[in-house]
């Protein structure tokens, strides 16, 4: 009786004046710290302190993104690069502000197994946890360009989350709290360079070409020296065993291409954007169906088309499913012609192009366009002249995009639709301030919106009274331009295999 009596007034005496809600939120952490420090799971106590130690400094991560990389599909590239990216954001937040913002002392391990306890204890504050912050960032960035693959990751960054309070270091407000800094980092990165799950649904009409089972009837040029043509090709042999691929050298890719042609069902091809335009112009010339594998070093035209996956490819060419798009067309009366899948310019555009290429794998393609442009400006180049509706004019570009070039965050130019049936017409006009206007127009991109462009959608655009020497472009290629020019849209000219579910 004595006993149980005062049992009942211990638990109803107050222990002390109530408590604030503050102080209530670090009583129930330490709390929960001491449950996990008490519990004891078969098989962590070896596992989570190690795996805790391979997360120091993102070794993990970045070992994980190298082996997405070296997948070679490009949703897995994207995955681990947007992965690391976001890593990279959340541990600059969490080293610059976040460990200075609350300076918490780390808990006491008093409680903690000796097993668990970490050999070298960190000396930074405890608020917030940087670990479960890299940990949460790859994984968002992960899933936010692959879910299959974010469903891998995403264990494995809670646990390394979990590790953190399991061996001691962290108290669980110091874990949540960094996760949720981290995945706020990959939705920040996110928000500059949107994922392609966020690029609206293609607008592109159907089109009737044939059923290839196996890939029969199905030739295909790769281009030898193209960045990964061989290693992109390899898939699609073994998706389509029927399927004919014939290799060339550049100098001999439009001439393997008519061989291929004249020959073929349906024609292939693997390589850059350059290669696709060679063989687009051939499929166009004989009315065949082409399959565009990716396979350079740029390949925007596959890309904008959706096909990225030599199995979606393979898929599109045995059940038949086809895309028409567009295509864009110019001629000079010097005799230069051709077709364009993506972009044509005019004016310096090409000087900058080769410049920006020069030193893009060196400082980063940004900062190799406004380096391209300081350099043409300081090499006195001016504007070229040309007459444009009536009015000769000074121009230091003229772009034309097949299509729509839509711009998110600091993303690449793409196209939502390949078969609108206009060109998207930008130009830099000269002016006064002309080496201002270039570097503005430099820094912003032909594909922006700018005050340095003028923008206009047409079906076509005549342009006369071209000076002697000028230079176009068009999908990497540079010849000669004469006097006149005249740019056209080819509508749903060309009929492309591209799986209608993508």
């Amino acid at each position: 009786m004595t006993s149980d009596f005062a049992h009942s007034d211990l638990t109803i005496l107050p222990a002390g004046p109530p408590k604030g809600l503050r102080e209530r939120l670090v009583a129930l952490d330490c709390r929960v710290f001491e449950s996990v420090a008490a519990r004891h799971w078969p098989g962590a106590d070896p596992f989570l302190p190690k795996l805790s130690r391979s997360a120091n400094h993102g070794v993990l991560w970045f070992t994980t993104a190298a082996a997405m990389a070296a997948s070679r599909t490009p949703r897995g590239r994207r995955a681990a690069a947007r992965g690391a990216a976001s890593l990279a954001v959340a541990s600059a937040m969490v080293n610059t502000f976040g460990k200075r913002s609350v300076r918490r002392a780390r808990p006491l391990l008093d409680s903690v197994p000796l097993i668990r306890q970490l050999h070298r204890q960190p000396i930074t504050t405890s608020f917030p946890s940087g670990h479960s912050a890299s940990a949460a960032a790859f994984a968002t960035g992960v899933a936010f360009e692959s879910r299959a693959l974010g469903a891998v990751v995403a264990p494995v960054a809670a646990a390394v989350a979990l590790s953190r309070v399991y061996t001691g270091v962290h108290f669980p407000s110091d874990v949540l709290a960094g996760a949720a800094l981290g995945a706020g980092a990959a939705y920040a990165v996110r928000g500059l360079v949107p994922s392609r799950a966020q690029l609206p649904p293609p607008g592109r009409p159907r089109a009737e070409v044939p059923a290839l089972p196996a890939g029969e009837g199905l030739v295909v040029v790769v281009n030898a020296r193209a960045g990964s043509a061989a290693r992109s090709a390899a898939p699609l042999r073994d998706a389509l065993p029927l399927a004919e691929f014939v290799e060339a050298e550049p100098a001999d890719l439009t001439a393997e291409l008519e061989k291929a042609a004249a020959r073929a069902r349906a024609l292939g091809v693997c390589g850059g954007d350059g290669s696709v335009n060679a063989a687009a112009a051939v499929a166009l010339r004989h009315r065949l169906p082409l399959a565009v594998l990716p396979g350079g070093t740029l390949n925007h035209f596959a890309y904008d088309l959706g096909v990225e996956d030599p199995r979606d490819l393979a898929r599109a060419v045995t059940e038949g499913d086809a895309v028409a798009v567009d295509v864009g067309r110019f001629s000079s009366d010097n005799g230069a012609d051709g077709v364009f899948l993506n972009t044509f310019s005019l004016g310096v555009y090409p000087d900058l192009v080769r410049e920006r290429d020069r030193w893009a794998h060196r400082i980063g393609t940004w900062s190799a366009q406004v380096l391209a442009a300081t350099r043409v400006v300081r090499a006195k180049r001016r504007p070229m002249h040309a007459e444009l509706g009536g009015t000769k004019r000074p121009l230091w570009m003229l772009f034309a995009g097949n299509g729509l070039y839509h711009r998110m965050g600091l993303a690449p130019g793409r196209r939502y639709d390949l078969a609108d049936g206009l060109l998207d017409i930008r130009i830099a006009h000269g002016g006064r301030g002309p080496g201002l206007r270039l570097l503005a127009a430099a820094i912003a991109g032909p594909l922006s919106r700018s005050p340095v462009h003028a923008a206009v959608r047409v079906r076509r655009l005549r342009v006369s009274g071209i000076e002697p020497g000028a230079d176009l472009a068009y999908d990497g290629e540079v010849a000669p331009v004469g006097s006149e020019l005249m740019l056209e849209k080819l509508p749903e000219a060309l009929h492309v295999y591209r799986p209608l579910s993508l």
